[in-house]
């Protein structure tokens, strides 16, 4: 019988938001897949947990992913960590996760601390619908494509940042985005956390002079809803499916006024004459 892959969330700052059942699982499971195994081994200890470490991370996922699904499937149960924070979200885990679907081995989450929902929350700005977009790339070409594909993106953005780059990517979001709202999140649990909340512009100038330190979340708002403007002829055509609908000359054109934005007396006039025409 197979064992389990647990995806195990750890602290992303403060130590104690772990969670009992990560602290269970942790000390349970045969061993733990890490992306490095010094910062896992300090939480470990902390905890007094003694445990096999395996080294899972970018430059070995492909031959160190095969072993640890092999030790699954031969029984073992295995606890996946990244350094802080949920693994497999924006993490060589995602490839793991996916090598254990494709073998049939069971994948199960012990939830936690996460730095996107974190900051999002902290934002002050719309949360209902999000998108994701980790780091950016470091070659300012691909930099640019991946932020001119969001320039229409209506959805609040978050992104993850690294200090030495944060002012390159705060100058080019102002370059394609213009003067948007953001909300800057770093050191978040931390003794140092600090969420700032800006335009770009001021961003841009706040950075310029008080030097980045710490990681960074960075949360976007959305581009504002294009009005779609519909022609005289379109709406015209709304108002005639409703008059085939039953509706009279003055219900048809009131309707499709109030779906177009087309003036009513507009439309009655255009029903009118279009009807007088057959």
């Amino acid at each position: 019988m197979s064992g389990k892959l647990y995806l195990v969330a750890t602290p992303i700052g403060n130590l104690g938001d772990i969670s009992p059942r990560a602290l269970q699982t942790l000390t349970e499971t045969d061993f733990i897949a890490a992306e490095d195994t010094r910062v896992t081994l300090k939480l470990l200890n902390h905890f007094d947990i003694k445990k096999p470490l395996v080294s899972y991370y970018e430059h070995n996922r492909a031959s160190s992913g095969e072993k640890i699904i092999s030790r699954i499937l031969a029984g073992e149960n295995c606890a996946l960590v990244t350094d802080a924070g949920m693994p497999a979200v924006s993490d060589p885990g995602e490839d793991l996760v996916r090598l254990a679907a494709e073998n049939g081995v069971q994948v199960t989450v012990v939830p936690g601390a996460c730095s996107v929902v974190s900051a999002l929350a902290l934002s002050a700005l719309p949360t209902g619908r999000f998108t994701f977009e980790g780091f950016l790339s470091t070659a300012k070409k691909s930099r640019f494509q991946h932020l001119e594909s969001l320039k229409n993106e209506e959805r609040t953005m978050v992104f993850l940042e690294a200090p030495h780059k944060l002012c390159a990517t705060l100058r080019d979001m102002l370059e394609i985005f213009g003067d948007r709202e953001i909300s800057i999140s770093r050191e978040i649990t931390k003794l140092h956390e600090e969420t700032l909340r800006f335009t770009l512009k001021k961003a841009v100038d706040y950075f310029e002079t008080t030097p980045p330190r710490g990681e960074f979340v960075l949360v976007i708002k959305g581009a504002e809803k294009s009005e779609e403007s519909v022609s005289p002829e379109e709406a015209l055509k709304v108002a005639k499916a409703y008059r085939d609908k039953g509706l009279a000359v003055k219900d048809a054109a009131k309707r499709a006024s109030e779906e177009t934005g087309i003036s009513k007396k507009e439309l009655y006039s255009a029903l009118v004459k279009s009807e007088e025409e057959k």
